[in-house]
């Protein structure tokens, strides 16, 4: 696996290699075979799944050159993470291997709205049902699907190898942002799935207090995390790529009496609101990555009240970075001109992905999250989102 140092310079590396065709691939909107085998390539998809602050930092810059792969890569790494929650432990350990051996791309089927069945046939499990988004699976080697058991009501996690009969992927995503994304849905019909291949399953009226269910509702958390990342993300690639538009290509307005936009003092006090924007939602989503990254480190002694703290840590960040992210992919606008809106300029793209991004999961709620916790103390429930 790489060091944290490497992974983060071979990450800036990937980034501005995205960055220099971003354009011409997302006017292309061909499914991400090419970007994948970038990280691929770049061995970024070995970095160990473990090392939160590293992935973290990694999807964060990757996202800076293009969202939609560092939004790829962040969730890579969160269900390589979230494959030792289960109870296969050696499943778990042959992933990673695998992985690390092969560049291997995971992905996963876990929308809690999906309608997946499992049904016991044989000595092994059948599954069928749709997934309604299923970002990343369309290019994914490996893919973890969540699924009912149709016969005892238990959730379930199990993987399906790329290229496995009964799996297709409909060409219906055609979403205002993150194109690059492949988060179309996913169908499957009659997956054969051995009991090797099952991760784990617990029961859905599992008490919320036990050590193993506060344990793996990390996930929700870890998808939280993982997206205020990839919105710092856009926000830093937006403000590098109006930057460098402003100083190439804006023109003074004329009554500025300048030659120059970069010596318009309402530009450059612009720009200094968005660093100072910027800064903040990446010092949030920093603290939003270690409280996770304690959190997990608990491991089965954590707490509900460890557990709900670290949410709302988290919540704070998503509400900031997702305002960020909208406010200044919208605003490099008034710095940039009106010939920027231009199709070949590219920088609505930011705007674009931000928005579809910022509607993952109602943002109203995060906040009622911390306006609760304020006003009475209570910590927020377990759900699929926070």
């Amino acid at each position: 696996m790489m060091n944290p140092r490497e992974a983060i310079t071979t990450a800036r590396a990937v980034a501005e290699r995205l960055r220099e065709d971003a354009v011409e691939r997302l006017h292309a909107n061909q499914p991400p075979l090419g970007e994948i085998q970038l990280l691929r390539e770049s061995g970024l998809l070995a970095v160990d799944p473990d090392d939160h602050r590293t992935t973290h930092a990694v999807t964060r810059l990757v996202s800076a050159g293009d969202a939609s792969i560092g939004h790829l890569l962040g969730y890579h790494y969160l269900h390589l993470w979230r494959a030792s929650l289960y109870d296969n432990d050696e499943l778990a350990r042959s992933l990673r291997q695998d992985v690390v051996a092969e560049q291997l791309f995971v992905a996963a089927v876990s929308n809690p709205r999906d309608t997946v069945t499992a049904t016991e046939v044989g000595d092994g499990l059948s599954v069928s049902g749709r997934g309604a988004f299923a970002t990343g699976c369309a290019v994914a080697d490996r893919l973890f699907v969540s699924a009912t058991r149709s016969d005892r009501g238990a959730r379930l996690v199990v993987v399906a190898r790329r290229g496995a009969g009964g799996i297709s992927h409909p060409s219906d995503w055609d979403n205002l942002g993150q194109r690059l994304t492949a988060s179309g849905s996913i169908a499957f019909q009659d997956v054969r799935i051995d009991p090797v291949d099952v991760l784990g399953t617990f029961p859905v009226d599992e008490d919320e207090s036990s050590p193993r269910w506060l344990r793996l509702s990390l996930v929700s958390l870890a998808f939280q995390a993982v997206l205020t990342q990839v919105l710092v993300g856009i926000v830093e690639g937006a403000l590098a790529e109006a930057a460098q538009y402003t100083r190439e290509s804006s023109r003074p307005w004329p009554a500025s009496g300048l030659e120059n936009a970069v010596d318009d003092p309402h530009i450059l006090a612009g720009y200094g609101d968005l660093v100072a924007t910027l800064r903040a939602a990446r010092l949030l989503a920093g603290e939003a990555t270690r409280a996770f990254a304690e959190a997990d480190a608990a491991g089965l002694a954590l707490t509900s009240a460890e557990r709900g703290r670290a949410g709302l840590t988290i919540s704070a960040a998503k509400v900031v970075s997702s305002r960020t992210a909208t406010e200044v992919t919208s605003r490099i606008f008034d710095l940039t001109g009106a010939r920027a809106t231009a199709r070949s300029s590219g920088l609505d793209r930011f705007w674009r992905d931000a928005r579809t991004l910022t509607l993952h999961d109602p943002l109203v709620y995060k906040a009622q999250e911390l306006g609760t916790s304020l006003l009475t103390g209570k910590v927020p429930p377990i759900t699929a989102y926070s």
